[in-house]
């Protein structure tokens, strides 16, 4: 580890003396004596404010855009200081494992390095996966966070995990990660670009921002010679392809239309698929114990990242045979007494709400009902709502619209949002317990219930600011209590 400021930068040490660095903080309140602490513009706090409070807690070196005023400490100047941050840091936090890939798309990236990590530990390593879920371990421990956390619990968690034998780590790369520079520094082997649809337009003022936040995966993050796996069958897949081929990378294309695994075909079975494509003039036949397409979809693209990093493809594949479901994506919570299964996932936009949808639609029998829960958060992308609405109902046979994470919103006037883009099969139930008991209530066992737009998370964010309240709320915990109730009532057993 690098711990002379001098040796972090590069430079002679009278320039930057020979003071000892001790850690980076980009929070004021974190910053002791020995840190680089990162000044940063915000669209609510300017972290320049704070460089006098962090000078006084001890920090030796302020990382900041050259017109910041830094008085009792180095000013490390640079007019892209996230960025030069990231790499100052990624220089400090060693060693880290000796192999990292990257996923980005808007939807699929949590499920696709968590099958990324299963595919590596089945082939004999020692692997790690970071993102929505936080960090999932060698041994599948979870402990949570963000998508993609800040940069120093980034770099100090990849360090982290080498220090305690990880080899292997796949990680989320959201678009905001990627346009904050919240992951930089590292060697990454391969990246993986899995789909685009609109989400995060509070964010990104139009598709196109949104896209080229993603591409900076292919254009600067994965190491120079490295490997972009892209899932071919993408609207926006040929401009990743672009984007990939410009910078000099190697191409991996997966999918119907890709050249590296081709898919032949998938044919969904009561619970899991049977896939057949082909591989280096090589046809495979394979079962996926997962249901819903889009499952294939990250399967194969997980599959491409394991490939690309050196694995052997008989070895690659018999782990996806072996695949097990992941937290909040398509997960079965429950089977009621009637016999309706009911699964939970994460879809929150549009496309992801679709395909989620139908992925379900094959395995609903002849004569039963896709019924489908959601709603919409609130203080996110309102344009989205209505268009929800819209593709709920017209998928699904019956839909109720309730309350997501309303934030600082009326969740009547979201609901209302939603509802107008919706048809006649679709009905408002406010309360989520109430909506999920009602759902399993009414169904029957041709039946197949959806929970959607929270998937893994246990809480119900009411308010903001000073005034938000996390509630505890888990869809599949619910789920289960729900049909639980259900089952004791239908046979007048008392609690």
């Amino acid at each position: 580890m690098l711990s002379d400021l001098a040796q972090l930068m590069h430079v002679d040490a009278g320039r930057a003396g020979e003071e000892r660095v001790t850690g980076f903080a980009i929070d004021h309140r974190k910053v002791a004596p020995g840190n680089i602490f990162g000044a940063f513009q915000g669209t609510a706090v300017n972290g320049e404010d704070f460089i006098p409070a962090a000078v006084a807690s001890g920090a030796i070196g302020v990382v900041a855009r050259p017109e910041a005023k830094v008085e009792g400490a180095l000013h490390l100047a640079d007019p892209l200081p996230r960025r030069a941050f990231a790499r100052l840091a990624a220089r400090f936090f060693q060693p880290v494992p000796e192999t990292v890939v990257a996923v980005t798309g808007t939807n699929g990236k949590t499920s696709t390095v968590e099958m990324t990590r299963q595919i590596w530990r089945m082939c004999g390593h020692s692997a790690a996966s970071i993102g929505t879920l936080g960090v999932t371990t060698p041994d599948g421990s979870i402990s949570t966070g963000l998508t993609t956390p800040d940069i120093v619990t980034f770099l100090s968690n990849m360090t982290g995990l080498a220090r305690e034998g990880v080899s292997h780590v796949a990680y989320e790369a959201s678009s905001h990660g990627l346009s904050q520079y919240r992951n930089e520094g590292l060697p990454v082997k391969a990246g993986a670009f899995a789909n685009l649809s609109r989400d995060h337009l509070d964010y990104h003022a139009d598709m196109e921002d949104y896209f080229a936040a993603k591409m900076r995966l292919f254009a600067e993050v994965v190491d120079d010679g490295g490997t972009a796996v892209i899932w071919a069958d993408d609207p926006w897949s040929t401009r990743a392809a672009e984007v990939a081929k410009a910078r000099g990378l190697k191409l991996f294309t997966v999918g119907e239309a890709g050249e590296n695994i081709r898919l032949i075909s998938r044919k969904p079975g009561a619970l899991g698929q049977e896939l057949k494509f082909i591989h280096e003039g090589r046809a495979f036949a394979i079962r996926l114990p997962l249901i819903g397409a889009y499952q294939v979809d990250n399967a194969l693209v997980a599959a491409g990242l394991a490939l690309a990093t050196g694995e052997a493809a008989g070895q690659v594949f018999d782990a996806v045979s072996r695949l097990q479901p992941v937290r909040g994506r398509l997960e079965r919570a429950t089977i009621t007494h009637e016999g309706t299964p009911v699964y939970v996932d994460y879809a929150h936009t549009p496309d992801a709400l679709e395909a989620a949808i139908k992925a379900l639609r094959p395995h609903v029998p002849q004569g039963g009902r896709l019924i489908c829960i959601f709603g919409a958060g609130g203080d996110r992308d309102t344009g989205k709502r209505a268009p929800m609405g819209e593709i709920a109902s017209r998928l699904a046979d019956a839909v109720v619209v309730t309350d997501d994470n309303p934030r600082g919103e009326n969740p009547a006037e979201i609901r209302k949002q939603v509802l107008s883009g919706a048809g006649e099969n679709a009905r408002e139930v406010g309360d989520r317990r109430e909506a999920i008991a009602e759902a399993i209530e009414f169904s029957d066992s041709d039946d197949i219930i959806l929970i959607a737009g929270k998937g893994h998370e246990t809480g119900q964010i009411i308010g903001s600011g000073e005034t938000m309240q996390i509630l505890p709320f888990d869809d599949v915990q619910v789920a289960r209590e729900c049909a639980a109730a259900v089952h004791k009532q239908a046979w007048g057993i008392d609690e």
